[in-house]
C-alpha cells in the first residue's frame, strides 16, 4: 500500500499503476494521475491500487480502486467523445426513480474523470452463465421489476426525444455501415426502395407506442447482481424518452446472448402483466390482448437489430474493435425470426436473403398480421 511507502516510492508506485492502464495519450495519463492524487485525502483513495475494471463499446474506460470503506469505479471519459453531463444527469433522474444506479462521488468536469460507487463485480450476464431454471427465472424478474420502476417515473421533457429523425438515423446504420462496408454491397435502387418502405413501417409502428423512459441498452451485460439489494444498471447515458416496447425488446433479444423462443414469451409475458396492473399499457387493447402487445415487441426489436448490426459492423471497421461483430449472426437471425412472420415485412425479409446469400422460411406472427 502507498501509505507505507516513503514519497518517493509511493509516487514511483503510483505512476506504474497509472502506465499499466494503458494510454495513448501522455497527457491524459499524468491528468489522470493528477486527478488520483487529488483524491486520496478527500476520498481516501488508495492511489497505487487501480487496475482495469471493463470497457465498452464507446471510448470509455472503467477502472477498480480501492478506498475508505470499500471499492470505488473511476471512469475515464474524454469530454470531446462522451456526453458526461448526461451520465450524470441521467444517474440522478434513475437513482431518483429507484434504481441501483452509480452515484457519482466526484466529477473533474474538465478532463472527464469520474469517481463512482461499486456496483460490484458480477455482472447479470456472467451469473446467468451458470444458472438454473429457477435463478435464471428470478433474475429476470428482478430485471422486469427494474424496468417497471423506471416506467413508472417516465416524464416527458427530461430526456431526449427518440422521435422520426434519430430512430431513421439508427436504421441508417444497417445499410451504411453493414450492407455497404462490411458485406461490400451496392444496393440498386429497388433494394433501396424495399429498405426505405420497410424503415417506414417500422418507424410508424415504434412511434404509436406509449412513451416512457427508455435505457436503450437494457441487457444483462449493463445489469449488476448483488446477494443484498437490487439488481444495479449501468450504461444508461444514452436514454431517451420513447417507445415503452423498446427495453424489453433488448433485454430479450439481448446482443450477445440468445434466449429460445419459449423463454422470451414467458419473461415478456410477466413483464406485460406487470406493466398492465400499472397501467403502462392503457393503449388500444394492449392491456387485453398479449398478443398485440408482443407484435408491437417485435416490431420495436427489428428496428433494434438493424440498428445494431450496423453499429457492429462499425465498431470493427471503424474502431477497430472486431470482437462486436463475431455476433452479427445473431441479429441477422433476429430480423429474419421477426421478419417472416409478418406478410408486411415479407420484402425486408428477401432483401436480407438476397444480402446474406440465403433463403428463410415463412411463419406466422404473435398477433395479427
Amino acid at each position: 500500500m502507498s501509505t507505507h511507502l516513503p514519497p518517493s516510492s509511493a509516487a514511483t508506485a503510483v505512476s506504474a499503476a497509472v502506465h499499466a492502464l494503458g494510454w495513448q495519450d501522455p497527457q491524459r495519463e499524468i491528468a489522470f494521475e493528477g486527478w488520483l492524487k487529488s483524491l486520496a485525502d478527500s476520498h481516501g483513495l488508495v492511489t497505487d491500487s487501480v487496475v482495469i475494471a471493463s470497457a465498452d463499446a464507446s471510448f470509455r474506460r472503467y477502472f477498480r480502486a480501492q478506498m475508505s470503506g470499500g471499492s470505488c469505479i473511476l471512469m475515464d471519459a474524454p469530454p470531446d467523445k462522451e456526453n458526461n453531463p448526461a451520465f450524470v444527469q441521467i444517474a440522478q433522474l434513475f437513482g431518483q426513480a429507484g434504481l441501483r444506479v452509480p452515484k457519482v462521488l466526484h466529477w473533474d468536469e474538465p478532463h472527464g474523470f469520474m469517481l463512482l460507487d461499486d456496483l460490484g463485480t458480477h455482472t447479470m450476464m456472467h451469473v446467468l452463465a451458470d444458472a438454473d431454471t429457477p435463478l435464471r427465472a428470478s433474475l429476470f424478474n428482478q430485471a422486469t421489476d427494474a424496468l417497471v420502476l423506471l416506467q413508472q417515473a417516465s416524464r416527458p421533457e427530461l430526456l431526449p426525444l427518440y422521435n422520426e429523425a434519430l430512430l431513421r438515423r439508427e436504421l441508417m446504420l444497417f445499410p451504411e455501415w453493414y450492407v455497404a462496408q462490411h458485406k461490400q454491397i451496392d444496393l440498386n435502387t429497388d433494394q433501396w426502395n424495399t429498405l426505405h418502405q420497410a424503415f417506414d413501417k417500422v418507424i410508424a409502428h415504434n412511434l404509436a407506442a406509449p412513451q416512457v423512459f427508455v435505457h436503450r441498452d437494457f441487457m444483462p451485460r449493463n445489469l449488476m447482481v448483488s446477494h443484498s439489494a437490487a439488481l444495479g444498471v449501468l450504461d444508461f447515458q444514452d436514454a431517451v424518452y420513447g417507445p415503452i416496447t423498446y427495453d424489453i425488446a433488448s433485454l430479450m433479444r439481448d446482443a450477445f446472448i440468445s434466449w429460445d423462443e419459449d423463454f422470451c414469451l414467458d419473461v415478456t409475458v410477466r413483464y406485460w402483466e406487470k406493466a398492465r396492473r400499472l397501467g403502462l399499457l392503457d393503449f388500444e387493447d394492449w392491456h387485453q390482448d398479449f398478443g398485440a402487445f408482443y407484435r408491437a415487441v417485435e416490431w420495436m426489436g427489428l428496428q433494434r437489430h438493424l440498428k445494431v448490426a450496423g453499429i457492429f459492423a462499425r465498431l470493427t471497421l471503424r474502431d477497430h474493435k472486431p470482437k462486436y461483430l463475431a455476433d452479427t449472426p445473431r441479429f441477422i437471425a433476429y430480423l429474419r425470426a421477426t421478419a417472416c412472420r409478418y406478410r408486411e415485412l415479407f420484402p425486408l425479409l428477401r432483401l436480407i436473403d438476397q444480402i446474406e446469400n440465403t433463403s428463410s422460411p415463412v411463419g406466422f406472427s404473435f398477433g395479427r398480421l
